[in-house]
């Protein structure tokens, strides 16, 4: 298991496995925490292809944890802006990271206080997620 280190927008693990079993892992792990990946978005080939930008290997995929999601819209209509939540796999100087945004601090910032235990809920699945991970 992966040590979680944390910022105040995130959370993230550096771990063993390579960039593609990285992705397959995580979304297996998110799977089972009750996510779904709703988007998978390249951004190397992407920023390759749009502005001829070379950088390692970054992928943004949007998790969405359906009963999570429907609490916080009755909770705050417009936390749509904030959704989904998104994890990345990427590569720095030949190793792999994980990494997701903390949705604790993502709502916490709106000031309603019917999507706090939401933010935790899905904050600490997303945890328990990138603790799967090998180190």
């Amino acid at each position: 298991m992966s040590t979680l280190q944390q910022t105040t927008y995130g959370l993230s693990v550096p771990t063993s496995l390579p960039f593609d079993e990285a992705i397959e892992h995580i979304t297996a792990a998110l799977k089972d925490e009750g996510f779904g990946v709703l988007t998978t978005i390249d951004m190397q080939a992407t920023l390759k292809e749009k502005i001829g930008v070379e950088r390692e290997r970054y992928v943004i995929l949007g998790a969405c944890n359906p009963q999570l999601a429907n609490q916080a819209i009755d909770a705050e209509q417009e936390i749509g802006l904030l959704l989904p939540c998104n994890v990345i796999v990427y590569e720095r100087d030949g190793a792999t990271h994980v990494a997701a945004m903390d949705p604790a601090a993502a709502m916490g910032f709106i000031g309603n206080p019917a999507l706090d235990p939401i933010g935790s809920d899905a904050r600490a699945r997303l945890s328990r997620a990138l603790a799967t991970l090998p180190e």
